[in-house]
């Protein structure tokens, strides 16, 4: 496990208050690559500019050959806190999101206590504002019983509603069709679905236990169990029912190719009903199952080559709105148990930036399209105010990237609480070099350096 010395803090800098010109940088920002530099003032992008003059009160630093981005904004993780901090906390979680060039992060319900009443929800946002070096907001998460509940909660004060469509961890299933049908007639926040259809998930790990002995039972088995129809039959109805009441919809981790029938290529301004892709999905296939077992068992499940491939198309074709890791730590003892007593969910953040990254070296997508995905669109969908892009008067969340240099990821570099990643002793093209959250550098040659506290993020116009 990681601990507060081992995620590498050094020396509290005194780098608050600082004045940065950061010069000659390659800028990707809003569909554009082009160099300048830019000004960072209080916290705030205070000038964007080709030409802006150095003064004894700025710290210059030279970013020639280097991009510069906007901090990653990851809208669906799971740092465990409260209850589950064995496996991760928002401490340690919050030292890697920096160190993969992330920003500002959106946690999940399902932790424990569940975050499903404004009670919870203002305890959560507590032990984040103690803990966090990243911005942060918190999703409500919808029950069975707690419809009218979570309604009533001030849409100012949440990213989103998080439904359960299929059960994962945490059990927060809603599974009473009069409940959905509540949800979606009168919510008044985006709804956030984990669709997958419980039914055809129960029979099908009720026939697959039948058939081997729990020790022999296979990884591999996960697409199969979780497949490709229990995503489809589940994203139609969450699809449907959003067309039905003109609900605001965004379905996550979409894992196959059959699912993007449901979708359109309109520009997000003008969508109702959005998708959502990891980075694993985009990553790992079917086949890889026999490499690495239980460590890449998510839900949805990783399938085949073919739906991968159709889902990077449908990110650089808008069919899919935006990238987010689902994040979701466990020890590795928990995940290399026999795979019916194995669970879902892997540690990503801290590598998610360098994953697209490495898709972009190699032809896959573009600089402006991974931005676009990971920082403007979740911005603009989540409706989280002054973040997600370049541009003067918003706080200067920035990332500073090394293209030609590699990132080899090992035991001693991953910040991750539960001490693992499926990537480890993968070389990466790419390397984050510098971080700053609301202007004060966080992440800087291999060290986070500060660990003030990131804000909470706000919603609204």
């Amino acid at each position: 496990m990681k601990t507060e010395t081992t995620c590498q803090i050094m020396a509290n800098m005194e780098n608050v208050n600082i004045t940065y010109l950061i010069e000659n940088a390659t800028i990707v920002n809003e569909g554009k690559v082009y160099k300048s530099s830019v000004l960072v003032q209080d916290g705030i992008i205070k000038e964007i500019s080709e030409n802006i003059p150095s003064t004894e009160e700025m710290l210059v630093i030279n970013a020639e050959g280097l991009l510069l981005l906007p901090g990653v904004v990851d809208t669906h993780v799971h740092f465990r806190d409260p209850g589950v901090t064995h496996k991760a906390d928002f401490f340690t979680e919050s030292c890697a999101a920096v160190a993969g060039g992330v920003t500002s992060v959106v946690d999940m319900p399902n932790t424990n206590p569940l975050t499903i009443t404004e009670e919870y929800l203002d305890e959560k946002m507590d032990i984040a504002s103690e803990k966090s070096l990243v911005n942060y907001g918190y999703m409500l998460g919808a029950t069975n019983t707690n419809i009218d509940e979570i309604l009533k909660v001030s849409a100012n004060k949440y990213a989103a509603i998080k439904l359960f469509m299929g059960s994962s961890t945490g059990n927060m299933l809603v599974n009473r069709l009069s409940v959905l049908e509540k949800l979606f007639q009168e919510a008044n926040k985006l709804i956030v679905a984990h669709c997958e259809d419980e039914e055809t998930i129960r029979l099908n790990t009720q026939k697959y236990k039948e058939m081997y002995a729990e020790k022999d039972a296979p990884a591999s088995l996960h697409p199969i169990v979780r497949s490709e129809e229990a995503c489809y039959l589940s994203t139609k109805l969450a699809v449907d029912m959003a067309k039905k009441y003109g609900t605001k919809l965004h379905v996550a981790h979409i894992s196959t190719a059959k699912e993007l029938e449901l979708f359109s290529k309109d520009a997000l301004i003008n969508k109702n009903i959005t998708a959502e892709v990891t980075p694993n999905h985009l990553w790992f296939t079917s086949e890889d199952y026999d490499i690495y077992g239980n460590l890449i068992r998510v839900n949805p499940a990783i399938k085949t080559a073919a739906d991968k491939d159709v889902l990077l198309m449908a990110m650089n074709e808008n069919l899919i709105d935006t990238v987010a890791t689902d994040h979701a730590p466990h020890l590795k003892e928990e995940k290399e148990r026999p795979y019916f007593s194995s669970v879902s969910g892997m540690p990503s953040i801290q590598h998610s930036l360098l994953m697209m990254l490495e898709m972009w070296k190699n032809g896959k997508t573009s600089l402006e399209n991974i931005v676009e995905k990971m920082c403007h669109n979740p911005a603009i969908l989540f409706n989280i105010r002054k973040r997600g892009f370049i541009r003067e008067g918003m706080y200067a969340d920035l990332v500073l990237v090394n293209t030609n240099e590699s990132t080899t990821v090992k035991t001693d570099n991953i910040l991750y609480k539960c001490g693992w990643s499926p990537v480890e002793g993968y070389t990466f093209g790419s390397k984050v070099e510098k971080t700053f959250v609301n202007g004060v550098l966080k992440y800087d040659n291999d060290s986070i350096i500060n660990k003030t506290k990131g804000l909470p993020l706000e919603y609204g116009n």
